[in-house]
């Protein structure tokens, strides 16, 4: 097929590379313009323009896609197919229905759950055992279209948000590669999706999520701590600097390190601070946090934390100390 292929970030270059690879003509790479990030502003390509750019496939960066010249330049490749996965701007009805084949979207959830833009985070924050891939006929909707084929993948324990974008970003591209196919042969006929969501919308990230609320539970926290790694990352203040948290554990009663009423301490207070790691207790349960980093510092086990620092037993995590 000839293919116009919209997406910008990380995640859609293995669908991008795979649609390559399986011999589809990939005519046109349409993705977001270039930005400045980080502290010195430095204006970056997304990973999809620089993959395009390694294959010698033509980019179009438009500022908004709905723009009579942005449509009239998608026409003019007379494509069969468009293939969408994080593009990051809303499509108007023209080009939804432009090629024979419409927009075919690559979704990292499991429809009708998790609609949104970060489907992958929160099927994580809100403790799913199952998560996976699902490929849809794009309407103008968000994320209601009908769903073609889905494929599913069971978490890991210790899931966080990195491990299950990548492993989702894998299953995603082989997903999109066979739907063409189905398509092509007339093997396939969408489902349609119910109204509703039986999930929240699963809105995007920022910063501020990552503020760890230590009156949850402990296994809220945990979720958090996993669901929010690598970005923004889970956090919380201690001494007035902020202290990202990458890894913890959920306590059961038999690993308490001490017998006592777990009601005698506050939410956020350090229970045990020592060799055998960093104990807090929460609204409900303990959490061993396993690795730490204090602003301006670099990611560290606690136990080599706790080397460099005075954290004692008894004080109180969060974005004010308080007082007993």
């Amino acid at each position: 097929m000839k293919v116009i292929f919209m997406g910008t970030p990380e995640f859609s270059v293995g669908t991008l590379e795979a649609l390559i690879r399986a011999g589809h003509q990939v005519v046109l790479a349409v993705t977001q313009p270039d930005r400045a990030k980080g502290r010195g502003g430095k204006v970056q390509e997304s990973p999809v323009k620089e993959a395009a750019k390694r294959h010698g496939i033509p980019v179009f960066q438009p500022e908004r896609i709905r723009k009579p010249e942005a449509v009239e330049e998608l026409r003019k490749y007379q494509a069969d197919v468009m293939v969408v996965i994080a593009f990051g701007q809303i499509l108007p009805g023209e080009v939804l229905e432009m090629t024979p084949y419409g927009c075919i979207n690559v979704h990292a959830s499991l429809l009708p759950d998790y609609r949104g833009a970060a489907p992958i985070q929160w099927a994580i924050l809100d403790g799913r055992k199952v998560s996976g891939v699902t490929t849809m006929q794009m309407d103008e909707g968000l994320d209601t279209g009908d769903m073609l084929l889905k494929e599913e993948v069971v978490l890991d324990k210790k899931e966080t948000g990195g491990s299950l974008h990548d492993k989702l970003a894998q299953i995603g591209a082989d997903l999109c590669v066979r739907t063409l196919e189905a398509l092509e042969t007339g093997q396939i006929e969408g489902e349609k999706q119910p109204k509703e969501s039986p999930t929240d919308y699963a809105r995007m990230l920022d910063k501020a999520m990552g503020k760890v609320d230590w009156s949850q539970t402990a296994r809220a926290i945990e979720q958090k701590i996993r669901g929010l790694n690598p970005w923004p990352a889970a956090w919380t203040m201690w001494k007035g600097k902020l202290l990202k948290i990458w890894e913890g554990e959920v306590l059961s009663s038999k690993d308490l390190l001490r017998e006592e009423d777990p009601s005698a301490h506050l939410p956020g207070e350090v229970v045990t601070a020592g060799k055998d790691g960093l104990v807090v207790q929460t609204g409900e349960g303990r959490i061993l946090i396993r690795e730490l980093q204090l602003a301006g510092k670099r990611r560290m086990a606690t136990e080599e934390f706790l080397r460099g620092v005075t954290l004692q037993e008894g004080e109180i995590l969060g974005e004010k100390e308080a007082e007993r």
